[in-house]
C-alpha cells in the first residue's frame, strides 16, 4: 500500500485561483475602507436637484436630497466593514474556544447543542429589536452586539460538531491520558485541525453579521439620517428608484459584492482536507 499525495498537483491553480479571488476582494474592501479619501464631493452638499440622472457633476446622479450619491457610496461602507469585521473575529473566536472545550466535555457540548437550538429558532430581526429596546441608545453597539449574541450559539455547534470527531482522537486522548488540561488540548491538540472550518466560519459570520447590520440600517435601527450607510441609502432613495436608479442599485451592489467576495475568499483559501488515497 502506497500513499499518493492529491494535494500537490493542485496546489499550483489552487493557489492561482486564492490570489485572483484574493485580489478580486481587495477592491471592494478597500473602496469600503478608503472611499472617503476618493469622494468627489463632500457627504451632505447638494450638487444636483433631488433624484437627478447621473451626469458631469454626478456620475451617478443625485439622492432625494439632491446630494452625490457616488460620494455617498464612498462614505457608507467603512464603518460596515468594520463593524462586520469585529462580529466576525468575536463571533469566531468565542466559537472556536467553546466548541472545541465543549467537543471534550459533553456536559457543556449538551448545553450548546440546546442553546443553539434556541437560538437558531430566534428570527434575526426579533433578536435585533428586542436588543435595540433594551438599549436605546447603543446605536450601531447595539446592532454588533445583537448579531455576535445571535451568532455565537450556532458558530459554537458547528466548532463543535467538527472538534467531536478529534476528541477522541488517538493524541488527543494521550494529551489527557498526561495529564494535560482541557484549555490545553482544545487549544494545542484540536483547534490546530480545524483550520478550514474556522476559516470558513470566520467568512460566513462575516457574510452574516454584513447583511444583519444592513437589514437593521434598513429598519432605521443602528445608523440614522443624515448618516451615510449603505442600507440606510436603499431605504431613503427607494421612492425615486424609477427617477434615479442608481441611488438604490449602487448601494446594493456594494452589499452584494463585498458579502460575495469575502465568502468566496475565505471558501477558497481555507485548506484542503483531503491529504491521501491509498492504493494497492
Amino acid at each position: 500500500m502506497t500513499a499518493v499525495p492529491l494535494a500537490a498537483p493542485r496546489r499550483a491553480p489552487r493557489r492561482r485561483k486564492a490570489l485572483a479571488l484574493t485580489a478580486a476582494a481587495v477592491l471592494p474592501l478597500l473602496l469600503a475602507l478608503t472611499g472617503p479619501l476618493l469622494a468627489p464631493h463632500s457627504l451632505d452638499a447638494p450638487v444636483t436637484v433631488p433624484f437627478a440622472a447621473p451626469g458631469a457633476g454626478a456620475l451617478l446622479g443625485g439622492d432625494q436630497l439632491g446630494r452625490d450619491v457616488l460620494s455617498r457610496v464612498l462614505h457608507g461602507g467603512t464603518l460596515l466593514v468594520l463593524g462586520a469585521l469585529l462580529v466576525a473575529v468575536v463571533t469566531t473566536g468565542v466559537a472556536a474556544l467553546v466548541g472545541c472545550v465543549a467537543a471534550l466535555r459533553p456536559a457543556l457540548g449538551r448545553a450548546v447543542e440546546r442553546g443553539a437550538d434556541v437560538a437558531i429558532l430566534l428570527p434575526p430581526v426579533l433578536g435585533i429589536l428586542l436588543i435595540a429596546l433594551a438599549w436605546p441608545g447603543g446605536g450601531r453597539w447595539a446592532v454588533i452586539a445583537a448579531a455576535i449574541t445571535l451568532g455565537v450559539p450556532y458558530a459554537v455547534r458547528v466548532v463543535a460538531a467538527s472538534a467531536s470527531p478529534l476528541a477522541t482522537a488517538g493524541y488527543a486522548e494521550a494529551a489527557l491520558a498526561r495529564g494535560e488540561s482541557t484549555s490545553y488540548v482544545a487549544l494545542r491538540e484540536i483547534l490546530p485541525n480545524l483550520r478550514a472550518t474556522v476559516l470558513t466560519l470566520f467568512g460566513l459570520r462575516f457574510v452574516e453579521a454584513v447583511y444583519v447590520i444592513s437589514m437593521a440600517g434598513f429598519l432605521q435601527i443602528g445608523p440614522q439620517p443624515p448618516a451615510s450607510d449603505w442600507s440606510l441609502m436603499v431605504r431613503e432613495n427607494a421612492p425615486g428608484i424609477l427617477l434615479n436608479p442608481w441611488a438604490v442599485l449602487a448601494p446594493s451592489i456594494a452589499i452584494a459584492l463585498l458579502a460575495t467576495t469575502v465568502s468566496l475568499v475565505t471558501h477558497t483559501l481555507s485548506p484542503d482536507t483531503a491529504k491521501a488515497v491509498t492504493r494497492a
